[in-house]
């Protein structure tokens, strides 16, 4: 295995810049060498090894150097060539480039282009979709697979300089054009190693990866197993019996899920009560939790230890957590603040740093509602190679939130979704919140709209749980009842669905007009 004994000692005889002398491709040799035969993805019969993982790693990435790749696309659903192109790429020097292959085809060919020149690997039967892209080869993930078992040449040593970039990924774009966010090897080793115990799994142990590709938590998902010793299994479309299934039948003992499919997820378990006996952890994150959703969840899985965990694409995944013992601690406890916990993303993980600012960039104290603001050596904050973090190293979230006493981050949207109401600042997730403790209401989204006499006003639209009928004055008085009259909403538009991305983000950008349209001012 070239190059990981020198590169890694002077990495660690020099920890006043440790963080510069990081590559992807450590993690999994380190593991590779601490055990070459545990089974690094798939089933235990027949999974890849960590060492054959690495092989094909190398074999990959020599691969890509001698076509001159300057990139490598991913457009498809989880396979076991995933993680293989994403640390062979780690090995040549080029970025990898998962995009959704979930896109019009208009679209996924508007974002292949700006990658060239490349290449992209495509579903086996789906290659017509991006076909005769100047500068960009293609073939399909199975034949990538195949290709690999027939090469013997690995590439010479890796950059272990860290500052090359690793992952170029699209942010979700809810509310706007898709950015590329650029993910170097420093920030996401920084993660991993500020997150993971080095092989500290049990052999017994498999973690679930069911968010797609292109999404952050599927990129570091792939990492954290390899360092910490965890079989990776996929699920390569999510529907939640077939989540279930895959978990029961892996013995899957660690999972994470965005909140719209924790909710589904848990109707299964309700319905076919078998529960899941070897599931140990479960972690959330990706939007806000409703809090009698991880309530449900609690008391139908009561041995699972639940996490939730807040992080950004820019930020290399997880800046804080709320973890199992909050969750219990929070659950049913008798203070109101410990018990309003479980509606907030927990603490800023060890390194990073969290604060709260005003409009003009001012720290406010605790309870006051600002933007979220983070620093640490796993944000990366930078955008087509331009930097947004600030002088001193700060990265403005666009998340509104506050901080307890006690340091518990709580969200409150984004900054640019806080409804300013005739001066006051409303906070749709705390109008979302109080909709879904409704026993006829399964989704919520409160939007501010335009009104002629406050400026704006909240609006809502819902989902009623199967057989319920709801009424938009009953709603608004159970919102009353609960919160102010200023923040029940002005429009209640009770429909059969929301719009979300495919990684379980509510569309705001659709239903504002669609709310907008319904109210007379």
């Amino acid at each position: 295995m070239a190059g990981w004994s020198d590169q890694w000692v002077r990495w660690v005889t020099l920890p006043d810049d440790a963080g510069a002398f990081v590559n992807l491709m450590m993690l999994l040799q380190m593991a590779a060498e601490a055990s070459p035969e545990r089974v690094a993805v798939g089933s235990l019969q027949g999974g890849l090894t960590y060492k054959q993982l690495y092989q094909h790693a190398g074999h990959g990435a020599g691969w890509l150097q001698a076509h001159g790749a300057g990139r490598l696309v991913y457009a498809d659903e989880a396979t076991a060539a995933l993680p293989i192109g994403l640390y062979a790429c780690g090995w040549a020097g080029v970025p990898f480039v998962p995009v959704s292959y979930r896109l019009a085809d208009d679209r996924l060919r508007a974002l292949v282009e700006q990658q060239a020149p490349a290449l992209l690997l495509h579903p086996p039967a789906g290659g017509e979709r991006t076909t005769g892209i100047a500068g960009v080869d293609q073939m399909g993930t199975d034949d990538f697979l195949h290709l690999l078992d027939g090469l013997t040449e690995e590439c010479g040593d890796w950059d272990a300089f860290g500052e090359s970039a690793a992952v170029l990924l699209h942010t979700s774009g809810t509310s706007g054009t898709p950015k590329v966010a650029i993910l170097r090897h420093r920030h996401l080793v920084s993660y991993v190693l500020g997150s993971v115990e080095f092989m500290g799994a049990g052999e017994d142990e498999a973690t679930l990866v069911s968010v797609p590709p292109y999404h952050i938590a599927g990129m570091v998902a792939i990492l954290t197993a390899t360092y910490g010793g965890r079989r990776l299994v996929q699920l390569p479309r999510f529907t939640p019996e077939s989540w279930v299934e895959l978990v029961r039948a892996e013995s899957v003992t660690h999972a994470m899920v965005v909140p719209t499919m924790l909710a589904r997820i848990l109707e299964v378990l309700q319905a076919d009560g078998q529960g899941l006996p070897r599931l140990r952890h479960l972690s959330y994150g990706g939007g806000r939790m409703p809090r009698p959703v991880v309530e449900h969840a609690m008391r139908l899985l009561p041995d699972v230890d639940f996490v939730n965990a807040y992080g950004l694409t820019e930020t290399s995944s997880t800046v804080a957590v709320l973890t199992a013992e909050d969750h219990r601690a929070a659950f049913g406890s008798s203070d109101p603040e410990v018990e309003a916990r479980l509606g907030s993303v927990g603490r800023p993980v060890p390194s990073v740093e969290v604060t709260i600012r005003g409009p003009e960039g001012e720290e406010v104290p605790a309870g006051a509602t600002g933007e979220v603001w983070v620093r640490g050596d796993q944000v990366a904050g930078e955008y087509g190679h331009a930097s947004v973090l600030n002088e001193e190293g700060w990265f403005a979230t666009k998340d509104a939130g506050h901080l307890d006493p006690d340091g518990y981050l709580f969200l409150e949207g984004r900054v640019d979704d806080v409804i300013v109401r005739g001066g006051e600042n409303l906070s749709p997730g705390e109008i979302e919140d109080v909709l879904l403790e409704h026993p006829g209401i399964r989704e919520a989204v409160v939007c501010g709209i335009r009104d002629l006499e406050w400026g704006e006003v909240a609006a809502a639209a819902v989902v009623p749980h199967e057989g319920a009928t709801l009424d938009e004055e009953e709603v608004r008085s159970w919102v009353i009842s609960r919160l102010r009259s200023s923040r029940a909403p002005a429009v209640v538009d009770i429909r059969a669905e929301l719009p979300y991305t495919d990684t379980g983000k509510v569309l705001r950008r659709i239903v504002k007009p669609q709310l907008e349209a319904r109210h007379p001012h």
